[in-house]
């Protein structure tokens, strides 16, 4: 660790300031602030609009574009400026990031601080964060056509590599910080593995969830609705009816909803499982904080689902998603190597 300790604060940085991005990019989604800035402007667009006159330009080009013509034709600037921020701030970070990736990378491979192994990886972090980049612009480009929103898939794609792109700079850290080599239990590995998927698919359709509003309906726990397991319009919206599951709001909050038992399952059988065996101290650690963050992350949902999605509570079940991404992340890591 000491010899690597410069690194590994950096890659913790890292991680911290995708948090940072992950949680202002949720307050931007649930504000409705996405579309504020309908172009991109990769050095000049750091800095917001400087006076009367920059902010009026940019708010006549806002109102060429579908959400102000179909849903906020009654905005004023004021009203602007407030979605205009989220945004901004959003994008500012993510600038920010990238400047924290790439200028002490350079430095570190020019001081030969990283090994040939820590050198791969981080190019891998540099090309998923630039993808990041790519698929944010992907995503609202989408809203900027014919319809006054982003494409859920797109949102999807643009958070989980998010969430991605975090896990692998954890777990790269962790590389650093737990060099030493250990025996592997390959089979409890393996089911934090598939748990893992589990959880990373539960993500995925909960941007989905986020993407089509479907959190504001069928607002009941633990029934869809009154006396119903599956409401009906789950299969009705779309044809052909697996098109529900992906497109249909009933649909992909169906599956969100019932993901999380799934989730929950493989955790504790993964908490059952390794009571059978010897366990490490940081193990027994990783266990218990996985165990306790599925059912704060479970009852988080079940919350924001019955409350129909206050700002604040969707905050917290997208920052609960990241903290059981990371002790996930770390408990695999622990039964790995």
């Amino acid at each position: 660790m000491k010899k690597n300790k410069y690194v590994v604060y950096w890659l913790l940085t890292g991680c911290a300031l995708i948090f940072v991005m992950v949680l202002v990019g949720g307050i931007t989604r649930l504000t409705h602030s996405g579309l504020s800035i309908s172009d991109y402007k990769l050095i000049h667009g750091t800095l917001p609009p400087m006076n009367e006159q920059e902010w009026k330009e940019a708010f006549e080009l806002y109102q060429q574009y579908p959400e102000y013509q179909k849903l906020n034709s009654h905005f004023d600037l004021e009203d602007f400026k407030d979605i205009y921020f989220w945004e901004w701030l959003h994008r500012f970070i993510g600038r920010f990031i990238g400047i924290v990736f790439i200028v002490p990378f350079l430095y570190f491979l020019i001081t030969k601080r990283l090994d040939k192994s820590t050198t791969k990886k981080a190019i891998i972090l540099l090309i998923m964060g630039g993808f990041q980049g790519f698929l944010g612009w992907y995503m609202v480009k989408s809203g900027l056509v014919d319809r006054p929103d982003v494409s859920h898939f797109r949102l999807a794609a643009h958070l989980t590599t998010a969430f991605l792109t975090f896990a692998y700079s954890l777990w790269v850290a962790l590389d650093l910080i737990y060099p030493d080599k250990k025996e592997v239990n390959t089979k409890i590995r393996n089911l934090i593995r598939i748990a893992l998927v589990g959880l990373l698919l539960q993500i995925i359709w909960g941007a989905f969830v986020a993407g089509l509003d479907a959190g504001f309906i069928h607002n009941h726990w633990p029934l869809m609705s009154e006396g119903k397991l599956m409401h009906e319009t789950v299969y009705i919206e779309q044809q052909p009816v697996i098109k529900n599951f992906f497109e249909g709001k009933s649909g992909v909050q169906f599956v969100h909803r019932y993901l999380a038992y799934v989730v929950v399952g493989f955790i504790l059988a993964i908490w059952f499982k390794t009571r059978k065996v010897e366990r490490t101290p940081l193990q027994e650690k990783g266990l218990k904080i996985l165990l306790a963050m599925v059912f704060v992350q479970f009852l988080l949902g079940v919350l924001t689902l019955i409350y129909a999605v206050p700002l604040w509570l969707g905050i917290a079940h997208q920052i609960g998603a990241f903290f059981l991404l990371a002790t996930m992340t770390f408990t695999l890591h622990r039964f790995t190597k």
